[in-house]
């Protein structure tokens, strides 16, 4: 089954999360479990986290096809150690306040050289970040984004992906989430099915399947290999409805969250619903 949904507003609460998506009819959902442009925030309360559960009990979401989006001020290869480790701190504490809310996986930028370090010493820092942090946690899967590759941000092609896996210490915490928007700008097509086949097979042949935990389902405004990140609502941009209904009719999809991040949330609804029926 096709887990749909998109990146619902948590304000007033976490606990509110589950009712905005239930109001778009999402069978999945992201959300920022604090303010995503602050460094600190307020503790979770019990009441916070009793209501978030019984929230998610109430409208059938289980944990798995939830997934979570840290801080946008989180740089885990920050070149400078001080800054890195304050990156590092906070992504610890996303990490924990997750678990306290029982959701099983944390999605994540990976980071940016800044210019000052080549991108294999970046990507070598995300892995070391990566397992700093899961060592000081339970049972959470560190879930990273793939980046559109703008500037020096790295972790915009497979390759990248692999490498940071392939430094990670417990390879059955971490996972990737593909964003197709991003994938697009750092030059994969899938929006013919030609195209999509051939990004697919890539994509096994460098991760592998097992490896994904999620999709931020978004089209865009800009060409292929652009490495510019601006998001189109779905079938408005130069993927097309045909990359997404390749994605729904795709069984190697099942049972991750298909979160849509698409900058138009009145039309979410009807953006969801069509992508229930090309899933038929």
């Amino acid at each position: 089954m096709k887990r749909i949904g998109a990146h619902v507003s948590a304000a007033g609460g976490v606990q509110n999360a589950p009712l905005n998506a239930a109001e778009i009819n999402a069978t999945a959902f992201a959300l920022f479990t604090k303010n995503q442009r602050r460094w600190q925030t307020k503790p979770l309360t019990e009441k916070n986290i009793q209501e978030f559960k019984e929230n998610c009990q109430k409208y059938n979401y289980q944990m798995q096809h939830i997934l979570p989006h840290s801080s946008y001020l989180i740089n885990l290869g920050h070149p400078e150690k001080d800054k890195l480790q304050k990156s590092r701190n906070a992504f610890l504490s996303e990490l924990k306040r997750c678990e306290q809310l029982g959701l099983q996986k944390l999605n994540f930028h990976p980071g940016s050289s800044l210019g000052k370090r080549t991108e294999a010493d970046c990507l070598k820092r995300v892995a070391e970040s990566i397992n700093w942090a899961l060592q000081q946690t339970e049972f959470i899967t560190a879930v990273i984004e793939n980046t559109a590759g703008q500037g020096n941000n790295v972790g915009y092609s497979f390759q990248h992906l692999a490498k940071i896996i392939e430094q990670v210490e417990n390879k059955k915490r971490v996972g990737v989430c593909i964003d197709t928007c991003h994938m697009f700008a750092a030059g994969y097509d899938i929006s013919s099915k030609k195209a999509f086949q051939e990004t697919f097979k890539e994509f096994d042949e460098i991760l592998g399947f097992y490896y994904l935990q999620g999709m931020h389902l978004n089209d865009i405004k800009t060409e292929l290999a652009s490495k510019r990140d601006r998001h189109a609502s779905l079938g408005q941009g130069n993927i097309g409805w045909d990359g997404f209904k390749f994605i729904v009719q795709d069984a190697r999809f099942d049972e991750i969250p298909l979160i849509l991040e698409t900058p138009q949330p009145e039309i979410w609804p009807q953006e969801i619903s069509q992508l229930k029926k090309m899933s038929k």
